[in-house]
């Protein structure tokens, strides 16, 4: 009966009161979302025709006397990272410019391999574009991509093609055509399976007023360093073929383009900063990550934990705001732990990490 009495009550808008009241739904604190720690692979064959990882310092993947650096196996080698804490793994094959990724068999045997033992997102770049193979037949690079993520990938990176697409984005008056290599990956797939890597380098300039791109102001303490001339702003020219052409995009323009074409983040390296261990290039996180809505991963530069916590710091507090800082050579050569990255993070207690 007292139930009786209590759902009359209810349904009469008295609604249930003493023990069968319902308490308030609690508060609940919207924490921000974790920032990534991304392991990047670069992976090229040797000069015996094996896969192996290597690391350029400015790109210059060979050591003084010509040998190509050779960091180990590139599945071992993620498997490593994996089970010391890396959110991600990227795989960027940084000769595939120049090859036919689908006749790229143990690329993609590497895939299979590290998608069986690693269980954090894989990325893959290198090559994907359309292109001619040998017997004449016409590639898409849907077709790469469908390769690349029946392996085991969950996104692709794309570097050339990205800037071949927003020069064609640009001349056609911002008209989308659905055929790029982005709209065509991302309608399948879905954006988020879309990461556009960036290979820009500094140009300095004079006089910013007189310059046609999107200039940031150099020179201050612990920043980017002044211009040969004592310049004191730069552009980032967008590279094509690993930094080897020069394309006449900066990267506002890059990011701003790829975004419309269907892009879901940004993977930006920095020429100047690669290897030197310096810290990553802020100016230029901060450009991009004010150009555009899309998650930015900083690349480039990393020599130490404070430098991840710089680029992932939020923009107003001097950092660089990124959602992501990726690294590769200081891994490689065990300089510094990944799980001692997430370590100082966690007791810095400014940049929410995953453990």
């Amino acid at each position: 009966m007292a139930g009786l009495e209590v759902l009359g009550r209810w349904l009469q808008g008295g609604g249930p009161t003493g023990a069968a009241a319902v308490a308030p739904a609690p508060s609940l604190t919207v924490l921000p979302p974790a920032r990534r720690i991304i392991a990047c692979l670069d992976v090229r064959s040797n000069d015996s025709g094996d896969l192996v990882v290597t690391k350029g310092d400015c790109y210059d993947c060979r050591e003084t006397g010509g040998e190509l650096r050779n960091h180990g196996k590139p599945v071992a080698l993620a498997e490593r990272y994996y089970q010391e804490g890396a959110d991600e793994v990227t795989f960027l094959n940084i000769t595939a410019f120049r090859d036919l990724v689908l006749a790229d068999q143990p690329m993609l045997e590497v895939l299979r391999s590290a998608a069986e033992r690693i269980f954090v997102p894989l990325t893959v770049g290198g090559g994907i574009r359309s292109y001619v193979d040998e017997s004449g037949k016409k590639n898409c690079a849907l077709e790469v991509a469908d390769a690349y993520f029946r392996a085991g990938a969950d996104k692709v990176s794309i570097g050339s093609d990205a800037v071949e697409a927003a020069r064609d984005y640009y001349a056609s008056g911002k008209t989308l055509t659905g055929e790029t290599s982005i709209e065509l990956i991302s309608t399948k797939y879905g954006r988020q399976a879309v990461v556009v890597s960036f290979d820009p380098r500094r140009v300095y300039v004079a006089d910013p007023v007189s310059c046609e791109h999107n200039c940031v102001e150099v020179g201050g303490e612990g920043g980017t360093p002044l211009g040969p001339n004592g310049e004191r702003f730069a552009w980032y020219c967008c590279t094509l073929k690993g930094g080897r052409e020069d394309s006449d995009l900066d990267v506002v323009q890059l990011a701003q383009a790829v975004e419309a074409l269907g892009a879901g983040e940004l993977l930006l390296n920095c020429i100047d900063r690669d290897g030197q261990g310096s810290g990553y290039e802020l100016e230029l996180v901060r450009q991009v990550k004010a150009a555009c809505t899309l998650p930015v991963i900083a690349s480039s530069g990393a020599g130490c934990p404070e430098h991840f916590s710089a680029a992932l710091a939020p923009a107003a507090e001097g950092g660089g705001g990124a959602d992501a800082a990726l690294a590769a050579g200081i891994f490689h050569r065990s300089e510094v732990p990944l799980g001692a990255v997430k370590a100082h993070l966690k007791n810095a207690g400014k940049v929410p990490v995953r453990f």
